[in-house]
């Protein structure tokens, strides 16, 4: 070993104390490496549960990590004996070198401590919306849904953010607090249509799709209660009327789980079509133009004829 350590010192000029130092770190983190090894092979045996191995993962790095990060410094700066020297010599010299990174690593222990969303949800941050499927210390990431896909599919395509857009940007979840979005279909039929039986129509199909998440839908709003200002006199789906331009407009409002909003729309709307097709008194408008045929040279000649029978 001795004959190891001299020919390293005499071929790269390496003083000894600089190399006890390399040693010592690199020792310190191979033992963190086979320790996180270690806890998560042990983790991966007691539970098959992706969203918990996933946490795991995550916590056990960056204790561990943090620790090794702590243990070299200890190593590499003389006369450093304390904790919390190191860290406010450490915290003062990155705030003023790396601003945006401290403001991301903020982001990222806000993230932690008020959870505004978890791995799983559905969130939308300035203009990107998508599914959280990764969180790390810099960034989090999302699977991107909307966009050029219609009623919030995914289009497929990873979106990295910097953690400090929390801070910068509205952020709205999902699948937090109320856990359901109120969804609305709106239906134009003309104005010599039978609207009252239609109305029961729609009404009877919201029923039949949405009825049951009222229920769900009234024990989610107390429990939410408990943490936000979260108000509804009516959960069960509804019918608006509205006259426009065209027809009578009968808004479709109800709700829905945020993942299934596109497919409850369309087995809503084969309903609509297969019930309104029964009835002849029911028909669909669309902006459309009504000409009348009625010359002038016809009022003149019934004119004409009234004048001379007076």
């Amino acid at each position: 070993m001795n004959e190891i350590i001299d020919w390293v010192q005499s071929t790269f000029g390496i003083s000894p104390l600089l190399l006890y130092k390399s040693v010592l770190s690199f020792f310190i983190i191979f033992a963190v490496l086979i320790l996180r090894f270690i806890i998560l092979r042990v983790a991966s045996k007691q539970t098959e549960n992706e969203r918990i191995l996933y946490r795991w993962r995550k916590s056990v790095t960056y204790v561990l990590f943090f620790l090794a990060f702590v243990l070299a410094g200890r190593i590499w700066f003389e006369g450093i004996q304390t904790l919390s020297t190191f860290l406010g010599l450490l915290s003062a010299g990155l705030a003023i070198a790396l601003q945006v990174p401290i403001a991301n690593l903020a982001g990222w222990a806000f993230i932690l401590w008020r959870r505004p969303f978890e791995v799983g949800d559905r969130i939308e941050i300035g203009q990107v919306k998508g599914d959280i499927i990764d969180q790390r210390i810099f960034m989090f990431t999302m699977m991107e849904i909307g966009n050029w896909v219609d009623a919030d599919q995914s289009t497929g395509r990873v979106i990295h953010v910097p953690n400090g857009r929390v801070f910068q940007e509205h952020l709205a979840n999902y699948s937090k607090g109320f856990q359901y979005i109120w969804h609305e279909i709106p239906v134009l039929i003309t104005f010599e249509s039978d609207w009252k039986n239609a109305n029961e129509i729609l009404l009877k199909i919201a029923n039949s799709h949405a009825a049951h998440l009222s229920g769900s839908a009234k024990s989610k709003v107390k429990k939410a209660a408990h943490t936000y200002l979260i108000h509804y006199n009516k959960l069960t789906p509804t019918v608006y009327l509205t006259v426009k331009d065209s027809g009578v407009l009968l808004t479709l409002r109800f709700l829905c789980e945020p993942r299934k909003r596109r497919s409850t729309e369309q087995n809503i709307w084969k309903d609509i079509l297969t019930e309104f097709a029964k009835f002849d008194t029911i028909d669909f408008a669309y902006p459309t133009r009504r000409l009348f045929n009625n010359p002038s040279g016809t009022i003149l000649s019934s004119i004409k004829n009234e004048a001379k029978t007076d």
